[in-house]
């Protein structure tokens, strides 16, 4: 076993602090990462506060991890020592139900195993992430990151980029569509890089006017106070697609009232309640509301491409692991542009 130094939540209430675990030696198909950076999701606050009720301490988050290649099993032939590489939100799946052979592991029929909080595939062994020194994984669910690529920038692609990446091509989002981005947060700004990327025109919903400026410097075309009810209302039917990424509780029905005749309204953020939508806001011009979670390994990787090859990053700011609660606290007052990252150097101090 790899002694391995990490920061963890003990509990629901108390601050993260040093924790030391232990990694399995890497096994024939293994990879072994050096982490370097990891993101730091608003999914990863959720699951340390037990906000959704399935919390298991102590637990190590992270999920948007870049690294360099440590080590590799015998029968590894993606991966060398000296490689850059990432692990995203899932470690393993099933591999064999249809969703799996459909390349769509983050819909496991019998549930993928979670980077962190999660359990292995022997049903016992707990997974722990990337606010650690290292982490092993099977070469299968590795990622292969670009050279010369800004690595603080990558690491929240893992989840927030291939959470945007996806939905925008499961509907085929592109050139001639109008876009809507509901809220400029961590998944926000990486809806509008991408969509404006696919060719879309891409307005951004904000109830913030500083917004303003960031959404054209990232691509928006047009910027809709959400604040502004009268602008609202001119904005009725303006959207094909709508990307709502708001973590908190809003109104369905007031969005899904910008949306055309068959528009879609995807569902990415994740509230702690459950939201109202009356029937009519739907059936009055064949809407419909959808949801997306991550993508698949291979569609992540299809991600990572896509953006080294047009020089994508997420907007980040790197903290040491120290600060992770302040940051937490940050994050939930807004104030980040757009994702924080710990710089996993500073395990050591």
């Amino acid at each position: 076993m790899l002694d391995t130094k990490a920061y963890a939540a003990f509990d629901a209430k108390s601050p993260l602090g040093p924790f030391a675990l232990q990694r399995r030696e890497p096994g024939e198909t293994d990879v072994l990462l050096e982490i370097l950076y990891c993101g730091v999701c608003h999914s990863d606050l959720h699951q340390v506060r037990d906000e959704w009720q399935n919390s298991t301490f102590p637990m190590v988050p992270g999920h948007e991890v870049v690294g360099r290649v440590a080590r590799v099993g015998a029968r590894v032939t993606r991966f060398k020592p000296g490689d850059l590489a990432g692990i995203g939100c899932m470690v393993d799946s099933c591999r064999t139900c249809e969703n799996c052979r459909a390349g769509l592991e983050q819909y496991c029929l019998r549930g993928s195993v979670m980077t962190y909080n999660g359990v292995e595939k022997d049903g016992k062994t707990r997974t722990q992430g990337g606010y650690s020194a290292r982490i092993v994984a099977d070469e299968s669910f590795v990622l292969r990151v670009s050279a010369g690529a800004s690595l603080p920038g990558v690491a929240p692609l893992l989840c927030a980029g291939i959470t945007t990446y996806s939905p925008l091509k499961h509907w085929s989002v592109g050139k001639g569509h109008k876009l809507g981005v509901l809220g400029l947060g961590g998944l926000g700004h990486m809806a509008v890089k991408l969509g404006a990327a696919f060719g879309a025109e891409v307005t951004l919903l904000s109830s913030s006017p500083s917004k303003r400026a960031d959404a054209a410097r990232l691509g928006a075309a047009e910027f809709l106070l959400t604040s502004d009810d009268k602008a609202v209302a001119a904005a009725a039917g303006r959207f094909d697609f709508l990307i709502d990424t708001v973590s908190a509780p809003h109104d369905l029905a007031r969005y899904a009232g910008l949306l055309r005749r068959d528009g879609v309204m995807i569902l990415l953020g994740a509230p702690d309640k459950p939201a109202t939508l009356p029937a009519f806001s739907l059936i009055m011009a064949r809407r419909s509301i959808a949801g997306s979670l991550i993508g698949g390994i291979k569609e992540t990787q299809e991600m990572l491409d896509f953006c080294a090859a047009r020089e994508i990053v997420s907007d980040v700011e790197t903290i040491a692991i120290q600060d992770i609660d302040k940051a937490y606290d940050r994050m939930l007052r807004g104030d980040v542009r757009y994702r924080f990252v710990i710089d996993l150097a500073t395990l050591d101090r």
